[in-house]
């Protein structure tokens, strides 16, 4: 189902596409630079920096926004929006910036083309594939959450899994003497049959159009050869250029040269390159951690040494070796947002299924850092959290290991930090949120106290106690043009005190 707070009452494509993207805008645009004024009730006025007032409806998706004009409230479509915080931000940091304006009018264009396609498209019956192609608003605090590069719709609504895509991959032979690897690449070879003196390496079709023009030297010189397409078809999931194929129970994450929220989505080389120490300790961690806690592996990685980024395909677990017998898994971000058939909207007892959630969600991370200096991205999107036939929580599988961090590549406080950003701000308060949204009367906070105070870490009690939560800038971030990776945060309030 298509969720966003105060939609607008109309059917028009523009308008909704409008107000989905309005939601995350307003989100990072009030958590970052706006301030609250005293006293101001539903809808809450806020004053930005230049001094303007801006006047919101909603909880957790803003909308409505209205800017205060010569005594009276003037609404804002979405590129009446965009400019204002563009304004804003140039007086507040001083910086301009040109590309961030243009890729939250291409997120908000992306929207529209996506509920378009929506509308004549088949869901997957599987409520993974579901879950995961559920996120029509995705990341709830980026300006810009749906931009996929700026290119025509044509080149890229074929592979957007919020469009329930599914498509054959690419295969292509290449030469063996240029062919690198690393870790278990054995399930790429079952995907076809390679000639003589070749290696299987498949490609994201999206991938091979952006990249295929630098790629014609090495077809004509026969390092590269064309192998048709899979007799199979793969679907996308949230992250876009990770696609699962269900008859094999098979992940492949591709490079991807699109900027997709804050950074250029290709498998880079030095990434790359620690992967299989990075992914060697996280699986140690869990089989310390035992079930019904997962890891699902990155456990090897292919390409061509002559694009070694560009033609990059890494192989990752699928999900029947790790699930509970009857367990479905459901991508957390996809609990969040909704979808149909999300056993968070139906649970009976959602008290009680809150606290099964966080069972089996809280406990894994915090061992993982405590017992083997392992830092979990455990947000939203690389959490998955498997229900029984009830629709109960049973198990937490994780995933990703490219966004883990190891102790002491960090230091415990920058790690921590960290751990708390994804775990608590980004994934248990938008499931709070959303939790009692659904159910109105039900305060999620205790149960998620009582859940990290059973847990004997030094961490926990300034957890607990501290009336702030690190909130990551995603909005400043790219207006001052940071480093994708280069996490920058500011104070929350933590539900946590009192709670």
């Amino acid at each position: 189902m298509d969720r966003v707070d105060l939609m607008p009452p109309s059917d028009d494509v523009g308008r909704r596409a409008d107000a989905y993207a309005a939601a995350p805008l307003l989100n990072c645009l009030l958590r970052e630079v706006a301030r609250p004024l005293p006293g101001s009730g539903e809808p809450r006025v806020y004053r930005l920096p230049g001094g303007r007032l801006l006047r919101v409806r909603g909880g957790r998706r803003q909308a409505c926004p209205e800017v205060r004009v010569a005594g009276a409230w003037q609404p804002l479509g979405h590129a009446d929006l965009v400019k204002l915080v563009a304004d804003e931000l140039r007086g507040h940091t001083g910086l301009s910036n040109d590309e961030l304006p243009v890729e939250m009018t291409d997120s908000r264009d992306a929207v529209a083309a996506l509920l378009t396609a929506r509308a004549g498209a088949t869901p997957p019956d599987d409520p993974y594939l579901r879950s995961e192609q559920s996120l029509i608003t995705g990341h709830p605090y980026h300006p810009a959450p749906k931009a996929r590069g700026g290119g025509p719709v044509a080149g890229w609504l074929p592979y957007a899994p919020e469009a329930h895509a599914r498509f054959p991959l690419v295969l292509l032979g290449v030469r063996e003497d240029t062919v690198v690897e690393e870790g278990d690449t054995s399930a790429l070879d079952a995907l076809g049959t390679a000639p003589p003196g070749y290696r299987l390496l498949p490609a994201h079709p999206w991938q091979l159009g952006l990249v295929g023009r630098d790629l014609a030297p090495a077809f004509a010189d026969g390092r590269l050869v064309r192998l048709g397409t899979t007799a199979f078809e793969a679907r996308p999931t949230a992250a876009v250029r990770t696609l699962y194929e269900p008859r094999a129970d098979l992940h492949l994450k591709f490079s991807l040269d699109v900027r997709i929220t804050n950074d250029i989505r290709r498998l880079w080389r030095h990434d790359l390159q620690r992967l299989r120490r990075t992914d060697t300790a996280v699986t140690r961690a869990f089989a310390g951690i035992g079930p019904p806690a997962a890891w699902l592996s990155d456990r090897g990685h292919r390409t061509a040494g002559f694009a070694f980024e560009e033609l990059a395909v890494l192989v990752r677990d699928g999900l029947r070796g790790h699930l509970l017998p009857g367990a479905t898994p459901l991508l957390a971000a996809g609990l969040a947002e909704g979808f149909d058939g999300d056993p968070l909207t139906g649970a009976a007892d959602p008290a009680a299924w809150w606290e099964a959630y966080l069972r089996q969600v809280v406990p894994p991370v915090l061992a993982a850092f405590a017992d083997h200096g392992v830092v979990l991205e455990a947000h939203l999107q690389n959490t998955l959290v498997a229900v029984d036939a009830s629709g109960t929580p049973v198990q937490a599988l994780f995933r990703d290991a490219e966004g883990v961090k190891l102790l002491p590549d960090v230091s415990r406080a920058a790690g921590w930090e960290r751990l708390v950003y994804c775990l608590v701000v980004n994934h248990l308060t938008e499931i709070a949120a959303a939790l009692a949204e659904r159910h109105p009367g039900l305060d999620p906070w205790p149960a998620a106290r009582r859940e990290l105070a059973r847990h004997d870490l030094p961490e926990i009690t300034a957890l607990l106690t501290a009336p702030t939560l690190p909130g990551k800038t995603n909005l400043l971030l790219r207006w001052t043009g940071a480093d994708g990776a280069d996490a920058r945060y500011l104070p929350l309030p933590n539900p946590l005190v009192g709670a």
